[in-house]
């Protein structure tokens, strides 16, 4: 028969040293779970050790700082309990497991030896016990926690409290879609619309796609783009540009944020132009969500609520990458149709392909080019270069502005063929700053980078492509650099394709 907690409190050994202990009263925490008997606590974070009514003798360690983490079972029994102690002498490491491998559990050990005081607990132990260490002590608790259901533990309503307990687990909404409603909430008096199964698959750009459902709206029609990726092409596209979780877009130039849309395979910028009964649908407004499985060093990845939902609602495989996204599409006829034969074309907006950089400081300068696709040769030719300085008085009073740039209008021979071209400053150029505020200099102030910026900028940088008279080299254009505070004294410039890498593609939806 295993030693009772009770027969050992009868054994006078003080478990203290071994971050056991007992004194003075102990006051639950939001995390305790419901029916527990506390034992023993560590003293620090809070945590302390039970047991469950409902789970016999297993004893358990609760630790309230460790946010969605907060119970595991640590031994079978308290004799357990006690074995396991002699073999790794602290509660610490026994409460610490379940985050470890075998290899941070042993460096735990070598590096928190047995101080004098634990080894004459463990010694009293092992004399008024007759127990002998637990063999291969890190795998016995490891075992016990994988088999064990973590979802059984009752709480009480302070766990659910989401002032209390950050980590509360939120109640999942019922499914519905509204045709003005995203992934997370719709608009009240807005009825949900009708869910018509069609479990549509096909292949395109590369990505294989399903449509689940679609969904017939007093105002329209709702159709979901579920799009799939593969985890290592997510890991290689990860490796290649160094990311992790706590990358910042701003330690890359607009030019590698540029590749890096072109090689991510999360994104793919489209828009469908579906056909219902031989009238066109096009799209009034769209959502997106995703999910990525996988994230370096092995830790999964977190997918939002409304990502989670919808793919336990389509029974999207957890495996995989997703991207899901949802369209909203006017019926074509003032009353809502019935679904008689319906078809989508998949169409790709042009993606920003970055080109070979040149410069140019007067009219007459001439750069020459082939366009990657083509063989063709093209010569671009400055027609003008002007100084410019952008007038910032209506701006607001409180920031300084960059105001200098470069106005360049330019032709391009033979006329260009190879979709859109632009032309932009390879240079991201000055952001706003706060003026002096000597009254007051640790007011927090706020930059306006993307309202300035926008002024002559553009999704490539700071660009402008305009259409006037015909030269005689052919049609002009015309291009922006980036503001600076000072003039500067050359500008390296940057060819940007615009074009449509896939071709589009009609599919067939069964409704």
């Amino acid at each position: 028969m295993a030693l009772t907690y009770q027969a050992f409190l009868k054994k006078g050994i003080d478990l203290a040293p071994l971050g056991w202990e007992t004194a003075g009263a102990f006051i639950p925490y939001f995390c305790t779970p419901r029916g527990a008997k506390v034992l023993g606590w560590a003293g620090v974070d809070g945590i302390h050790y039970c047991t469950i009514r409902g789970f016999g003798e297993m004893i358990f360690a609760v630790s309230p700082m460790n946010i969605g983490d907060y119970v595991h079972p640590i031994a079978r029994n308290f004799e357990d309990l006690l074995r396991l102690l002699l073999s790794c002498t602290d509660m610490a490491a026994l409460e610490q497991c379940y985050a470890w491998d075998e290899e941070q559990y042993k460096a735990f050990l070598m590096d928190y030896p047995a101080t004098p005081e634990q080894q004459a607990v463990l010694d009293a132990i092992r004399a008024k016990t007759n127990l002998e260490p637990m063999d291969d002590a890190f795998h016995y608790v490891k075992q016990l926690q994988s088999a064990f259901d973590l979802s059984a533990i009752p709480y009480t309503e302070d766990y659910y409290d989401e002032d209390m307990n950050p980590a509360a687990p939120k109640e999942t909404p019922p499914w519905e879609v509204t045709f003005d409603g995203g992934f997370e909430g719709h608009p009240k008096g807005q009825r949900s619309g009708k869910e018509i199964p069609v479990n549509t698959q096909f292949d395109w750009a590369g990505r294989h796609w399903i449509i689940p459902s679609v969904y017939s709206c007093s105002k329209g029609l709702v159709v979901d783009f579920c799009m799939q990726v593969e985890p290592a092409d997510i890991l290689a596209f990860m490796d290649k540009w160094h990311l992790n979780v706590d990358a910042d877009e701003e330690q890359f130039t607009r030019e590698q944020r540029m590749q890096m849309e072109l090689d991510n395979p999360m994104h793919l910028d489209f828009h469908p132009v579906l056909r219902l009964n031989g009238k066109e649908l096009h799209f009034s407004h769209g959502y997106g969500t995703s999910y990525i499985p996988c994230l370096p060093d092995g830790s999964a990845a977190e997918a939002e609520q409304d990502a989670k939902q919808t793919m336990d609602h389509y029974q999207l495989d957890t495996a995989l990458g997703w991207v899901i996204q949802r369209f909203s599409c006017p019926w074509a006829t003032r009353k809502k149709p019935e679904i008689k034969h319906l078809s989508v074309t998949m169409v790709q907006q042009e993606a920003s392909i970055p080109g070979p950089h040149f410069q140019a400081a007067k009219p007459g300068d001439t750069f020459s080019f082939v366009y990657p696709e083509g063989s063709t040769e093209y010569t671009l030719t400055v027609q003008e270069y002007q100084a410019q300085i952008l007038d910032t008085s209506r701006m607001m009073q409180d920031m300084e502005y960059p105001a200098h740039y470069y106005v360049m209008s330019y032709t391009v021979t033979p006329e260009f063929s190879g979709g859109n071209l632009n032309v932009a400053d390879c240079s991201d150029g000055d952001h706003p700053r706060p003026k002096p505020r000597p009254s007051n200099p640790f007011e927090p102030t706020a930059l306006h980078d993307a309202f300035v910026i926008g002024i002559i900028g553009g999704a490539d940088g700071p660009t402008a492509i305009i259409s006037g008279p015909s030269a005689a080299q052919g049609k002009l254009r015309a291009a922006c650099s980036s503001l600076h505070f000072d003039p500067v004294d050359r500008v390296e410039w940057r060819l940007v394709f615009r074009e449509k890498q896939y071709k589009d593609k009609i599919f067939d939806i069964q409704a």
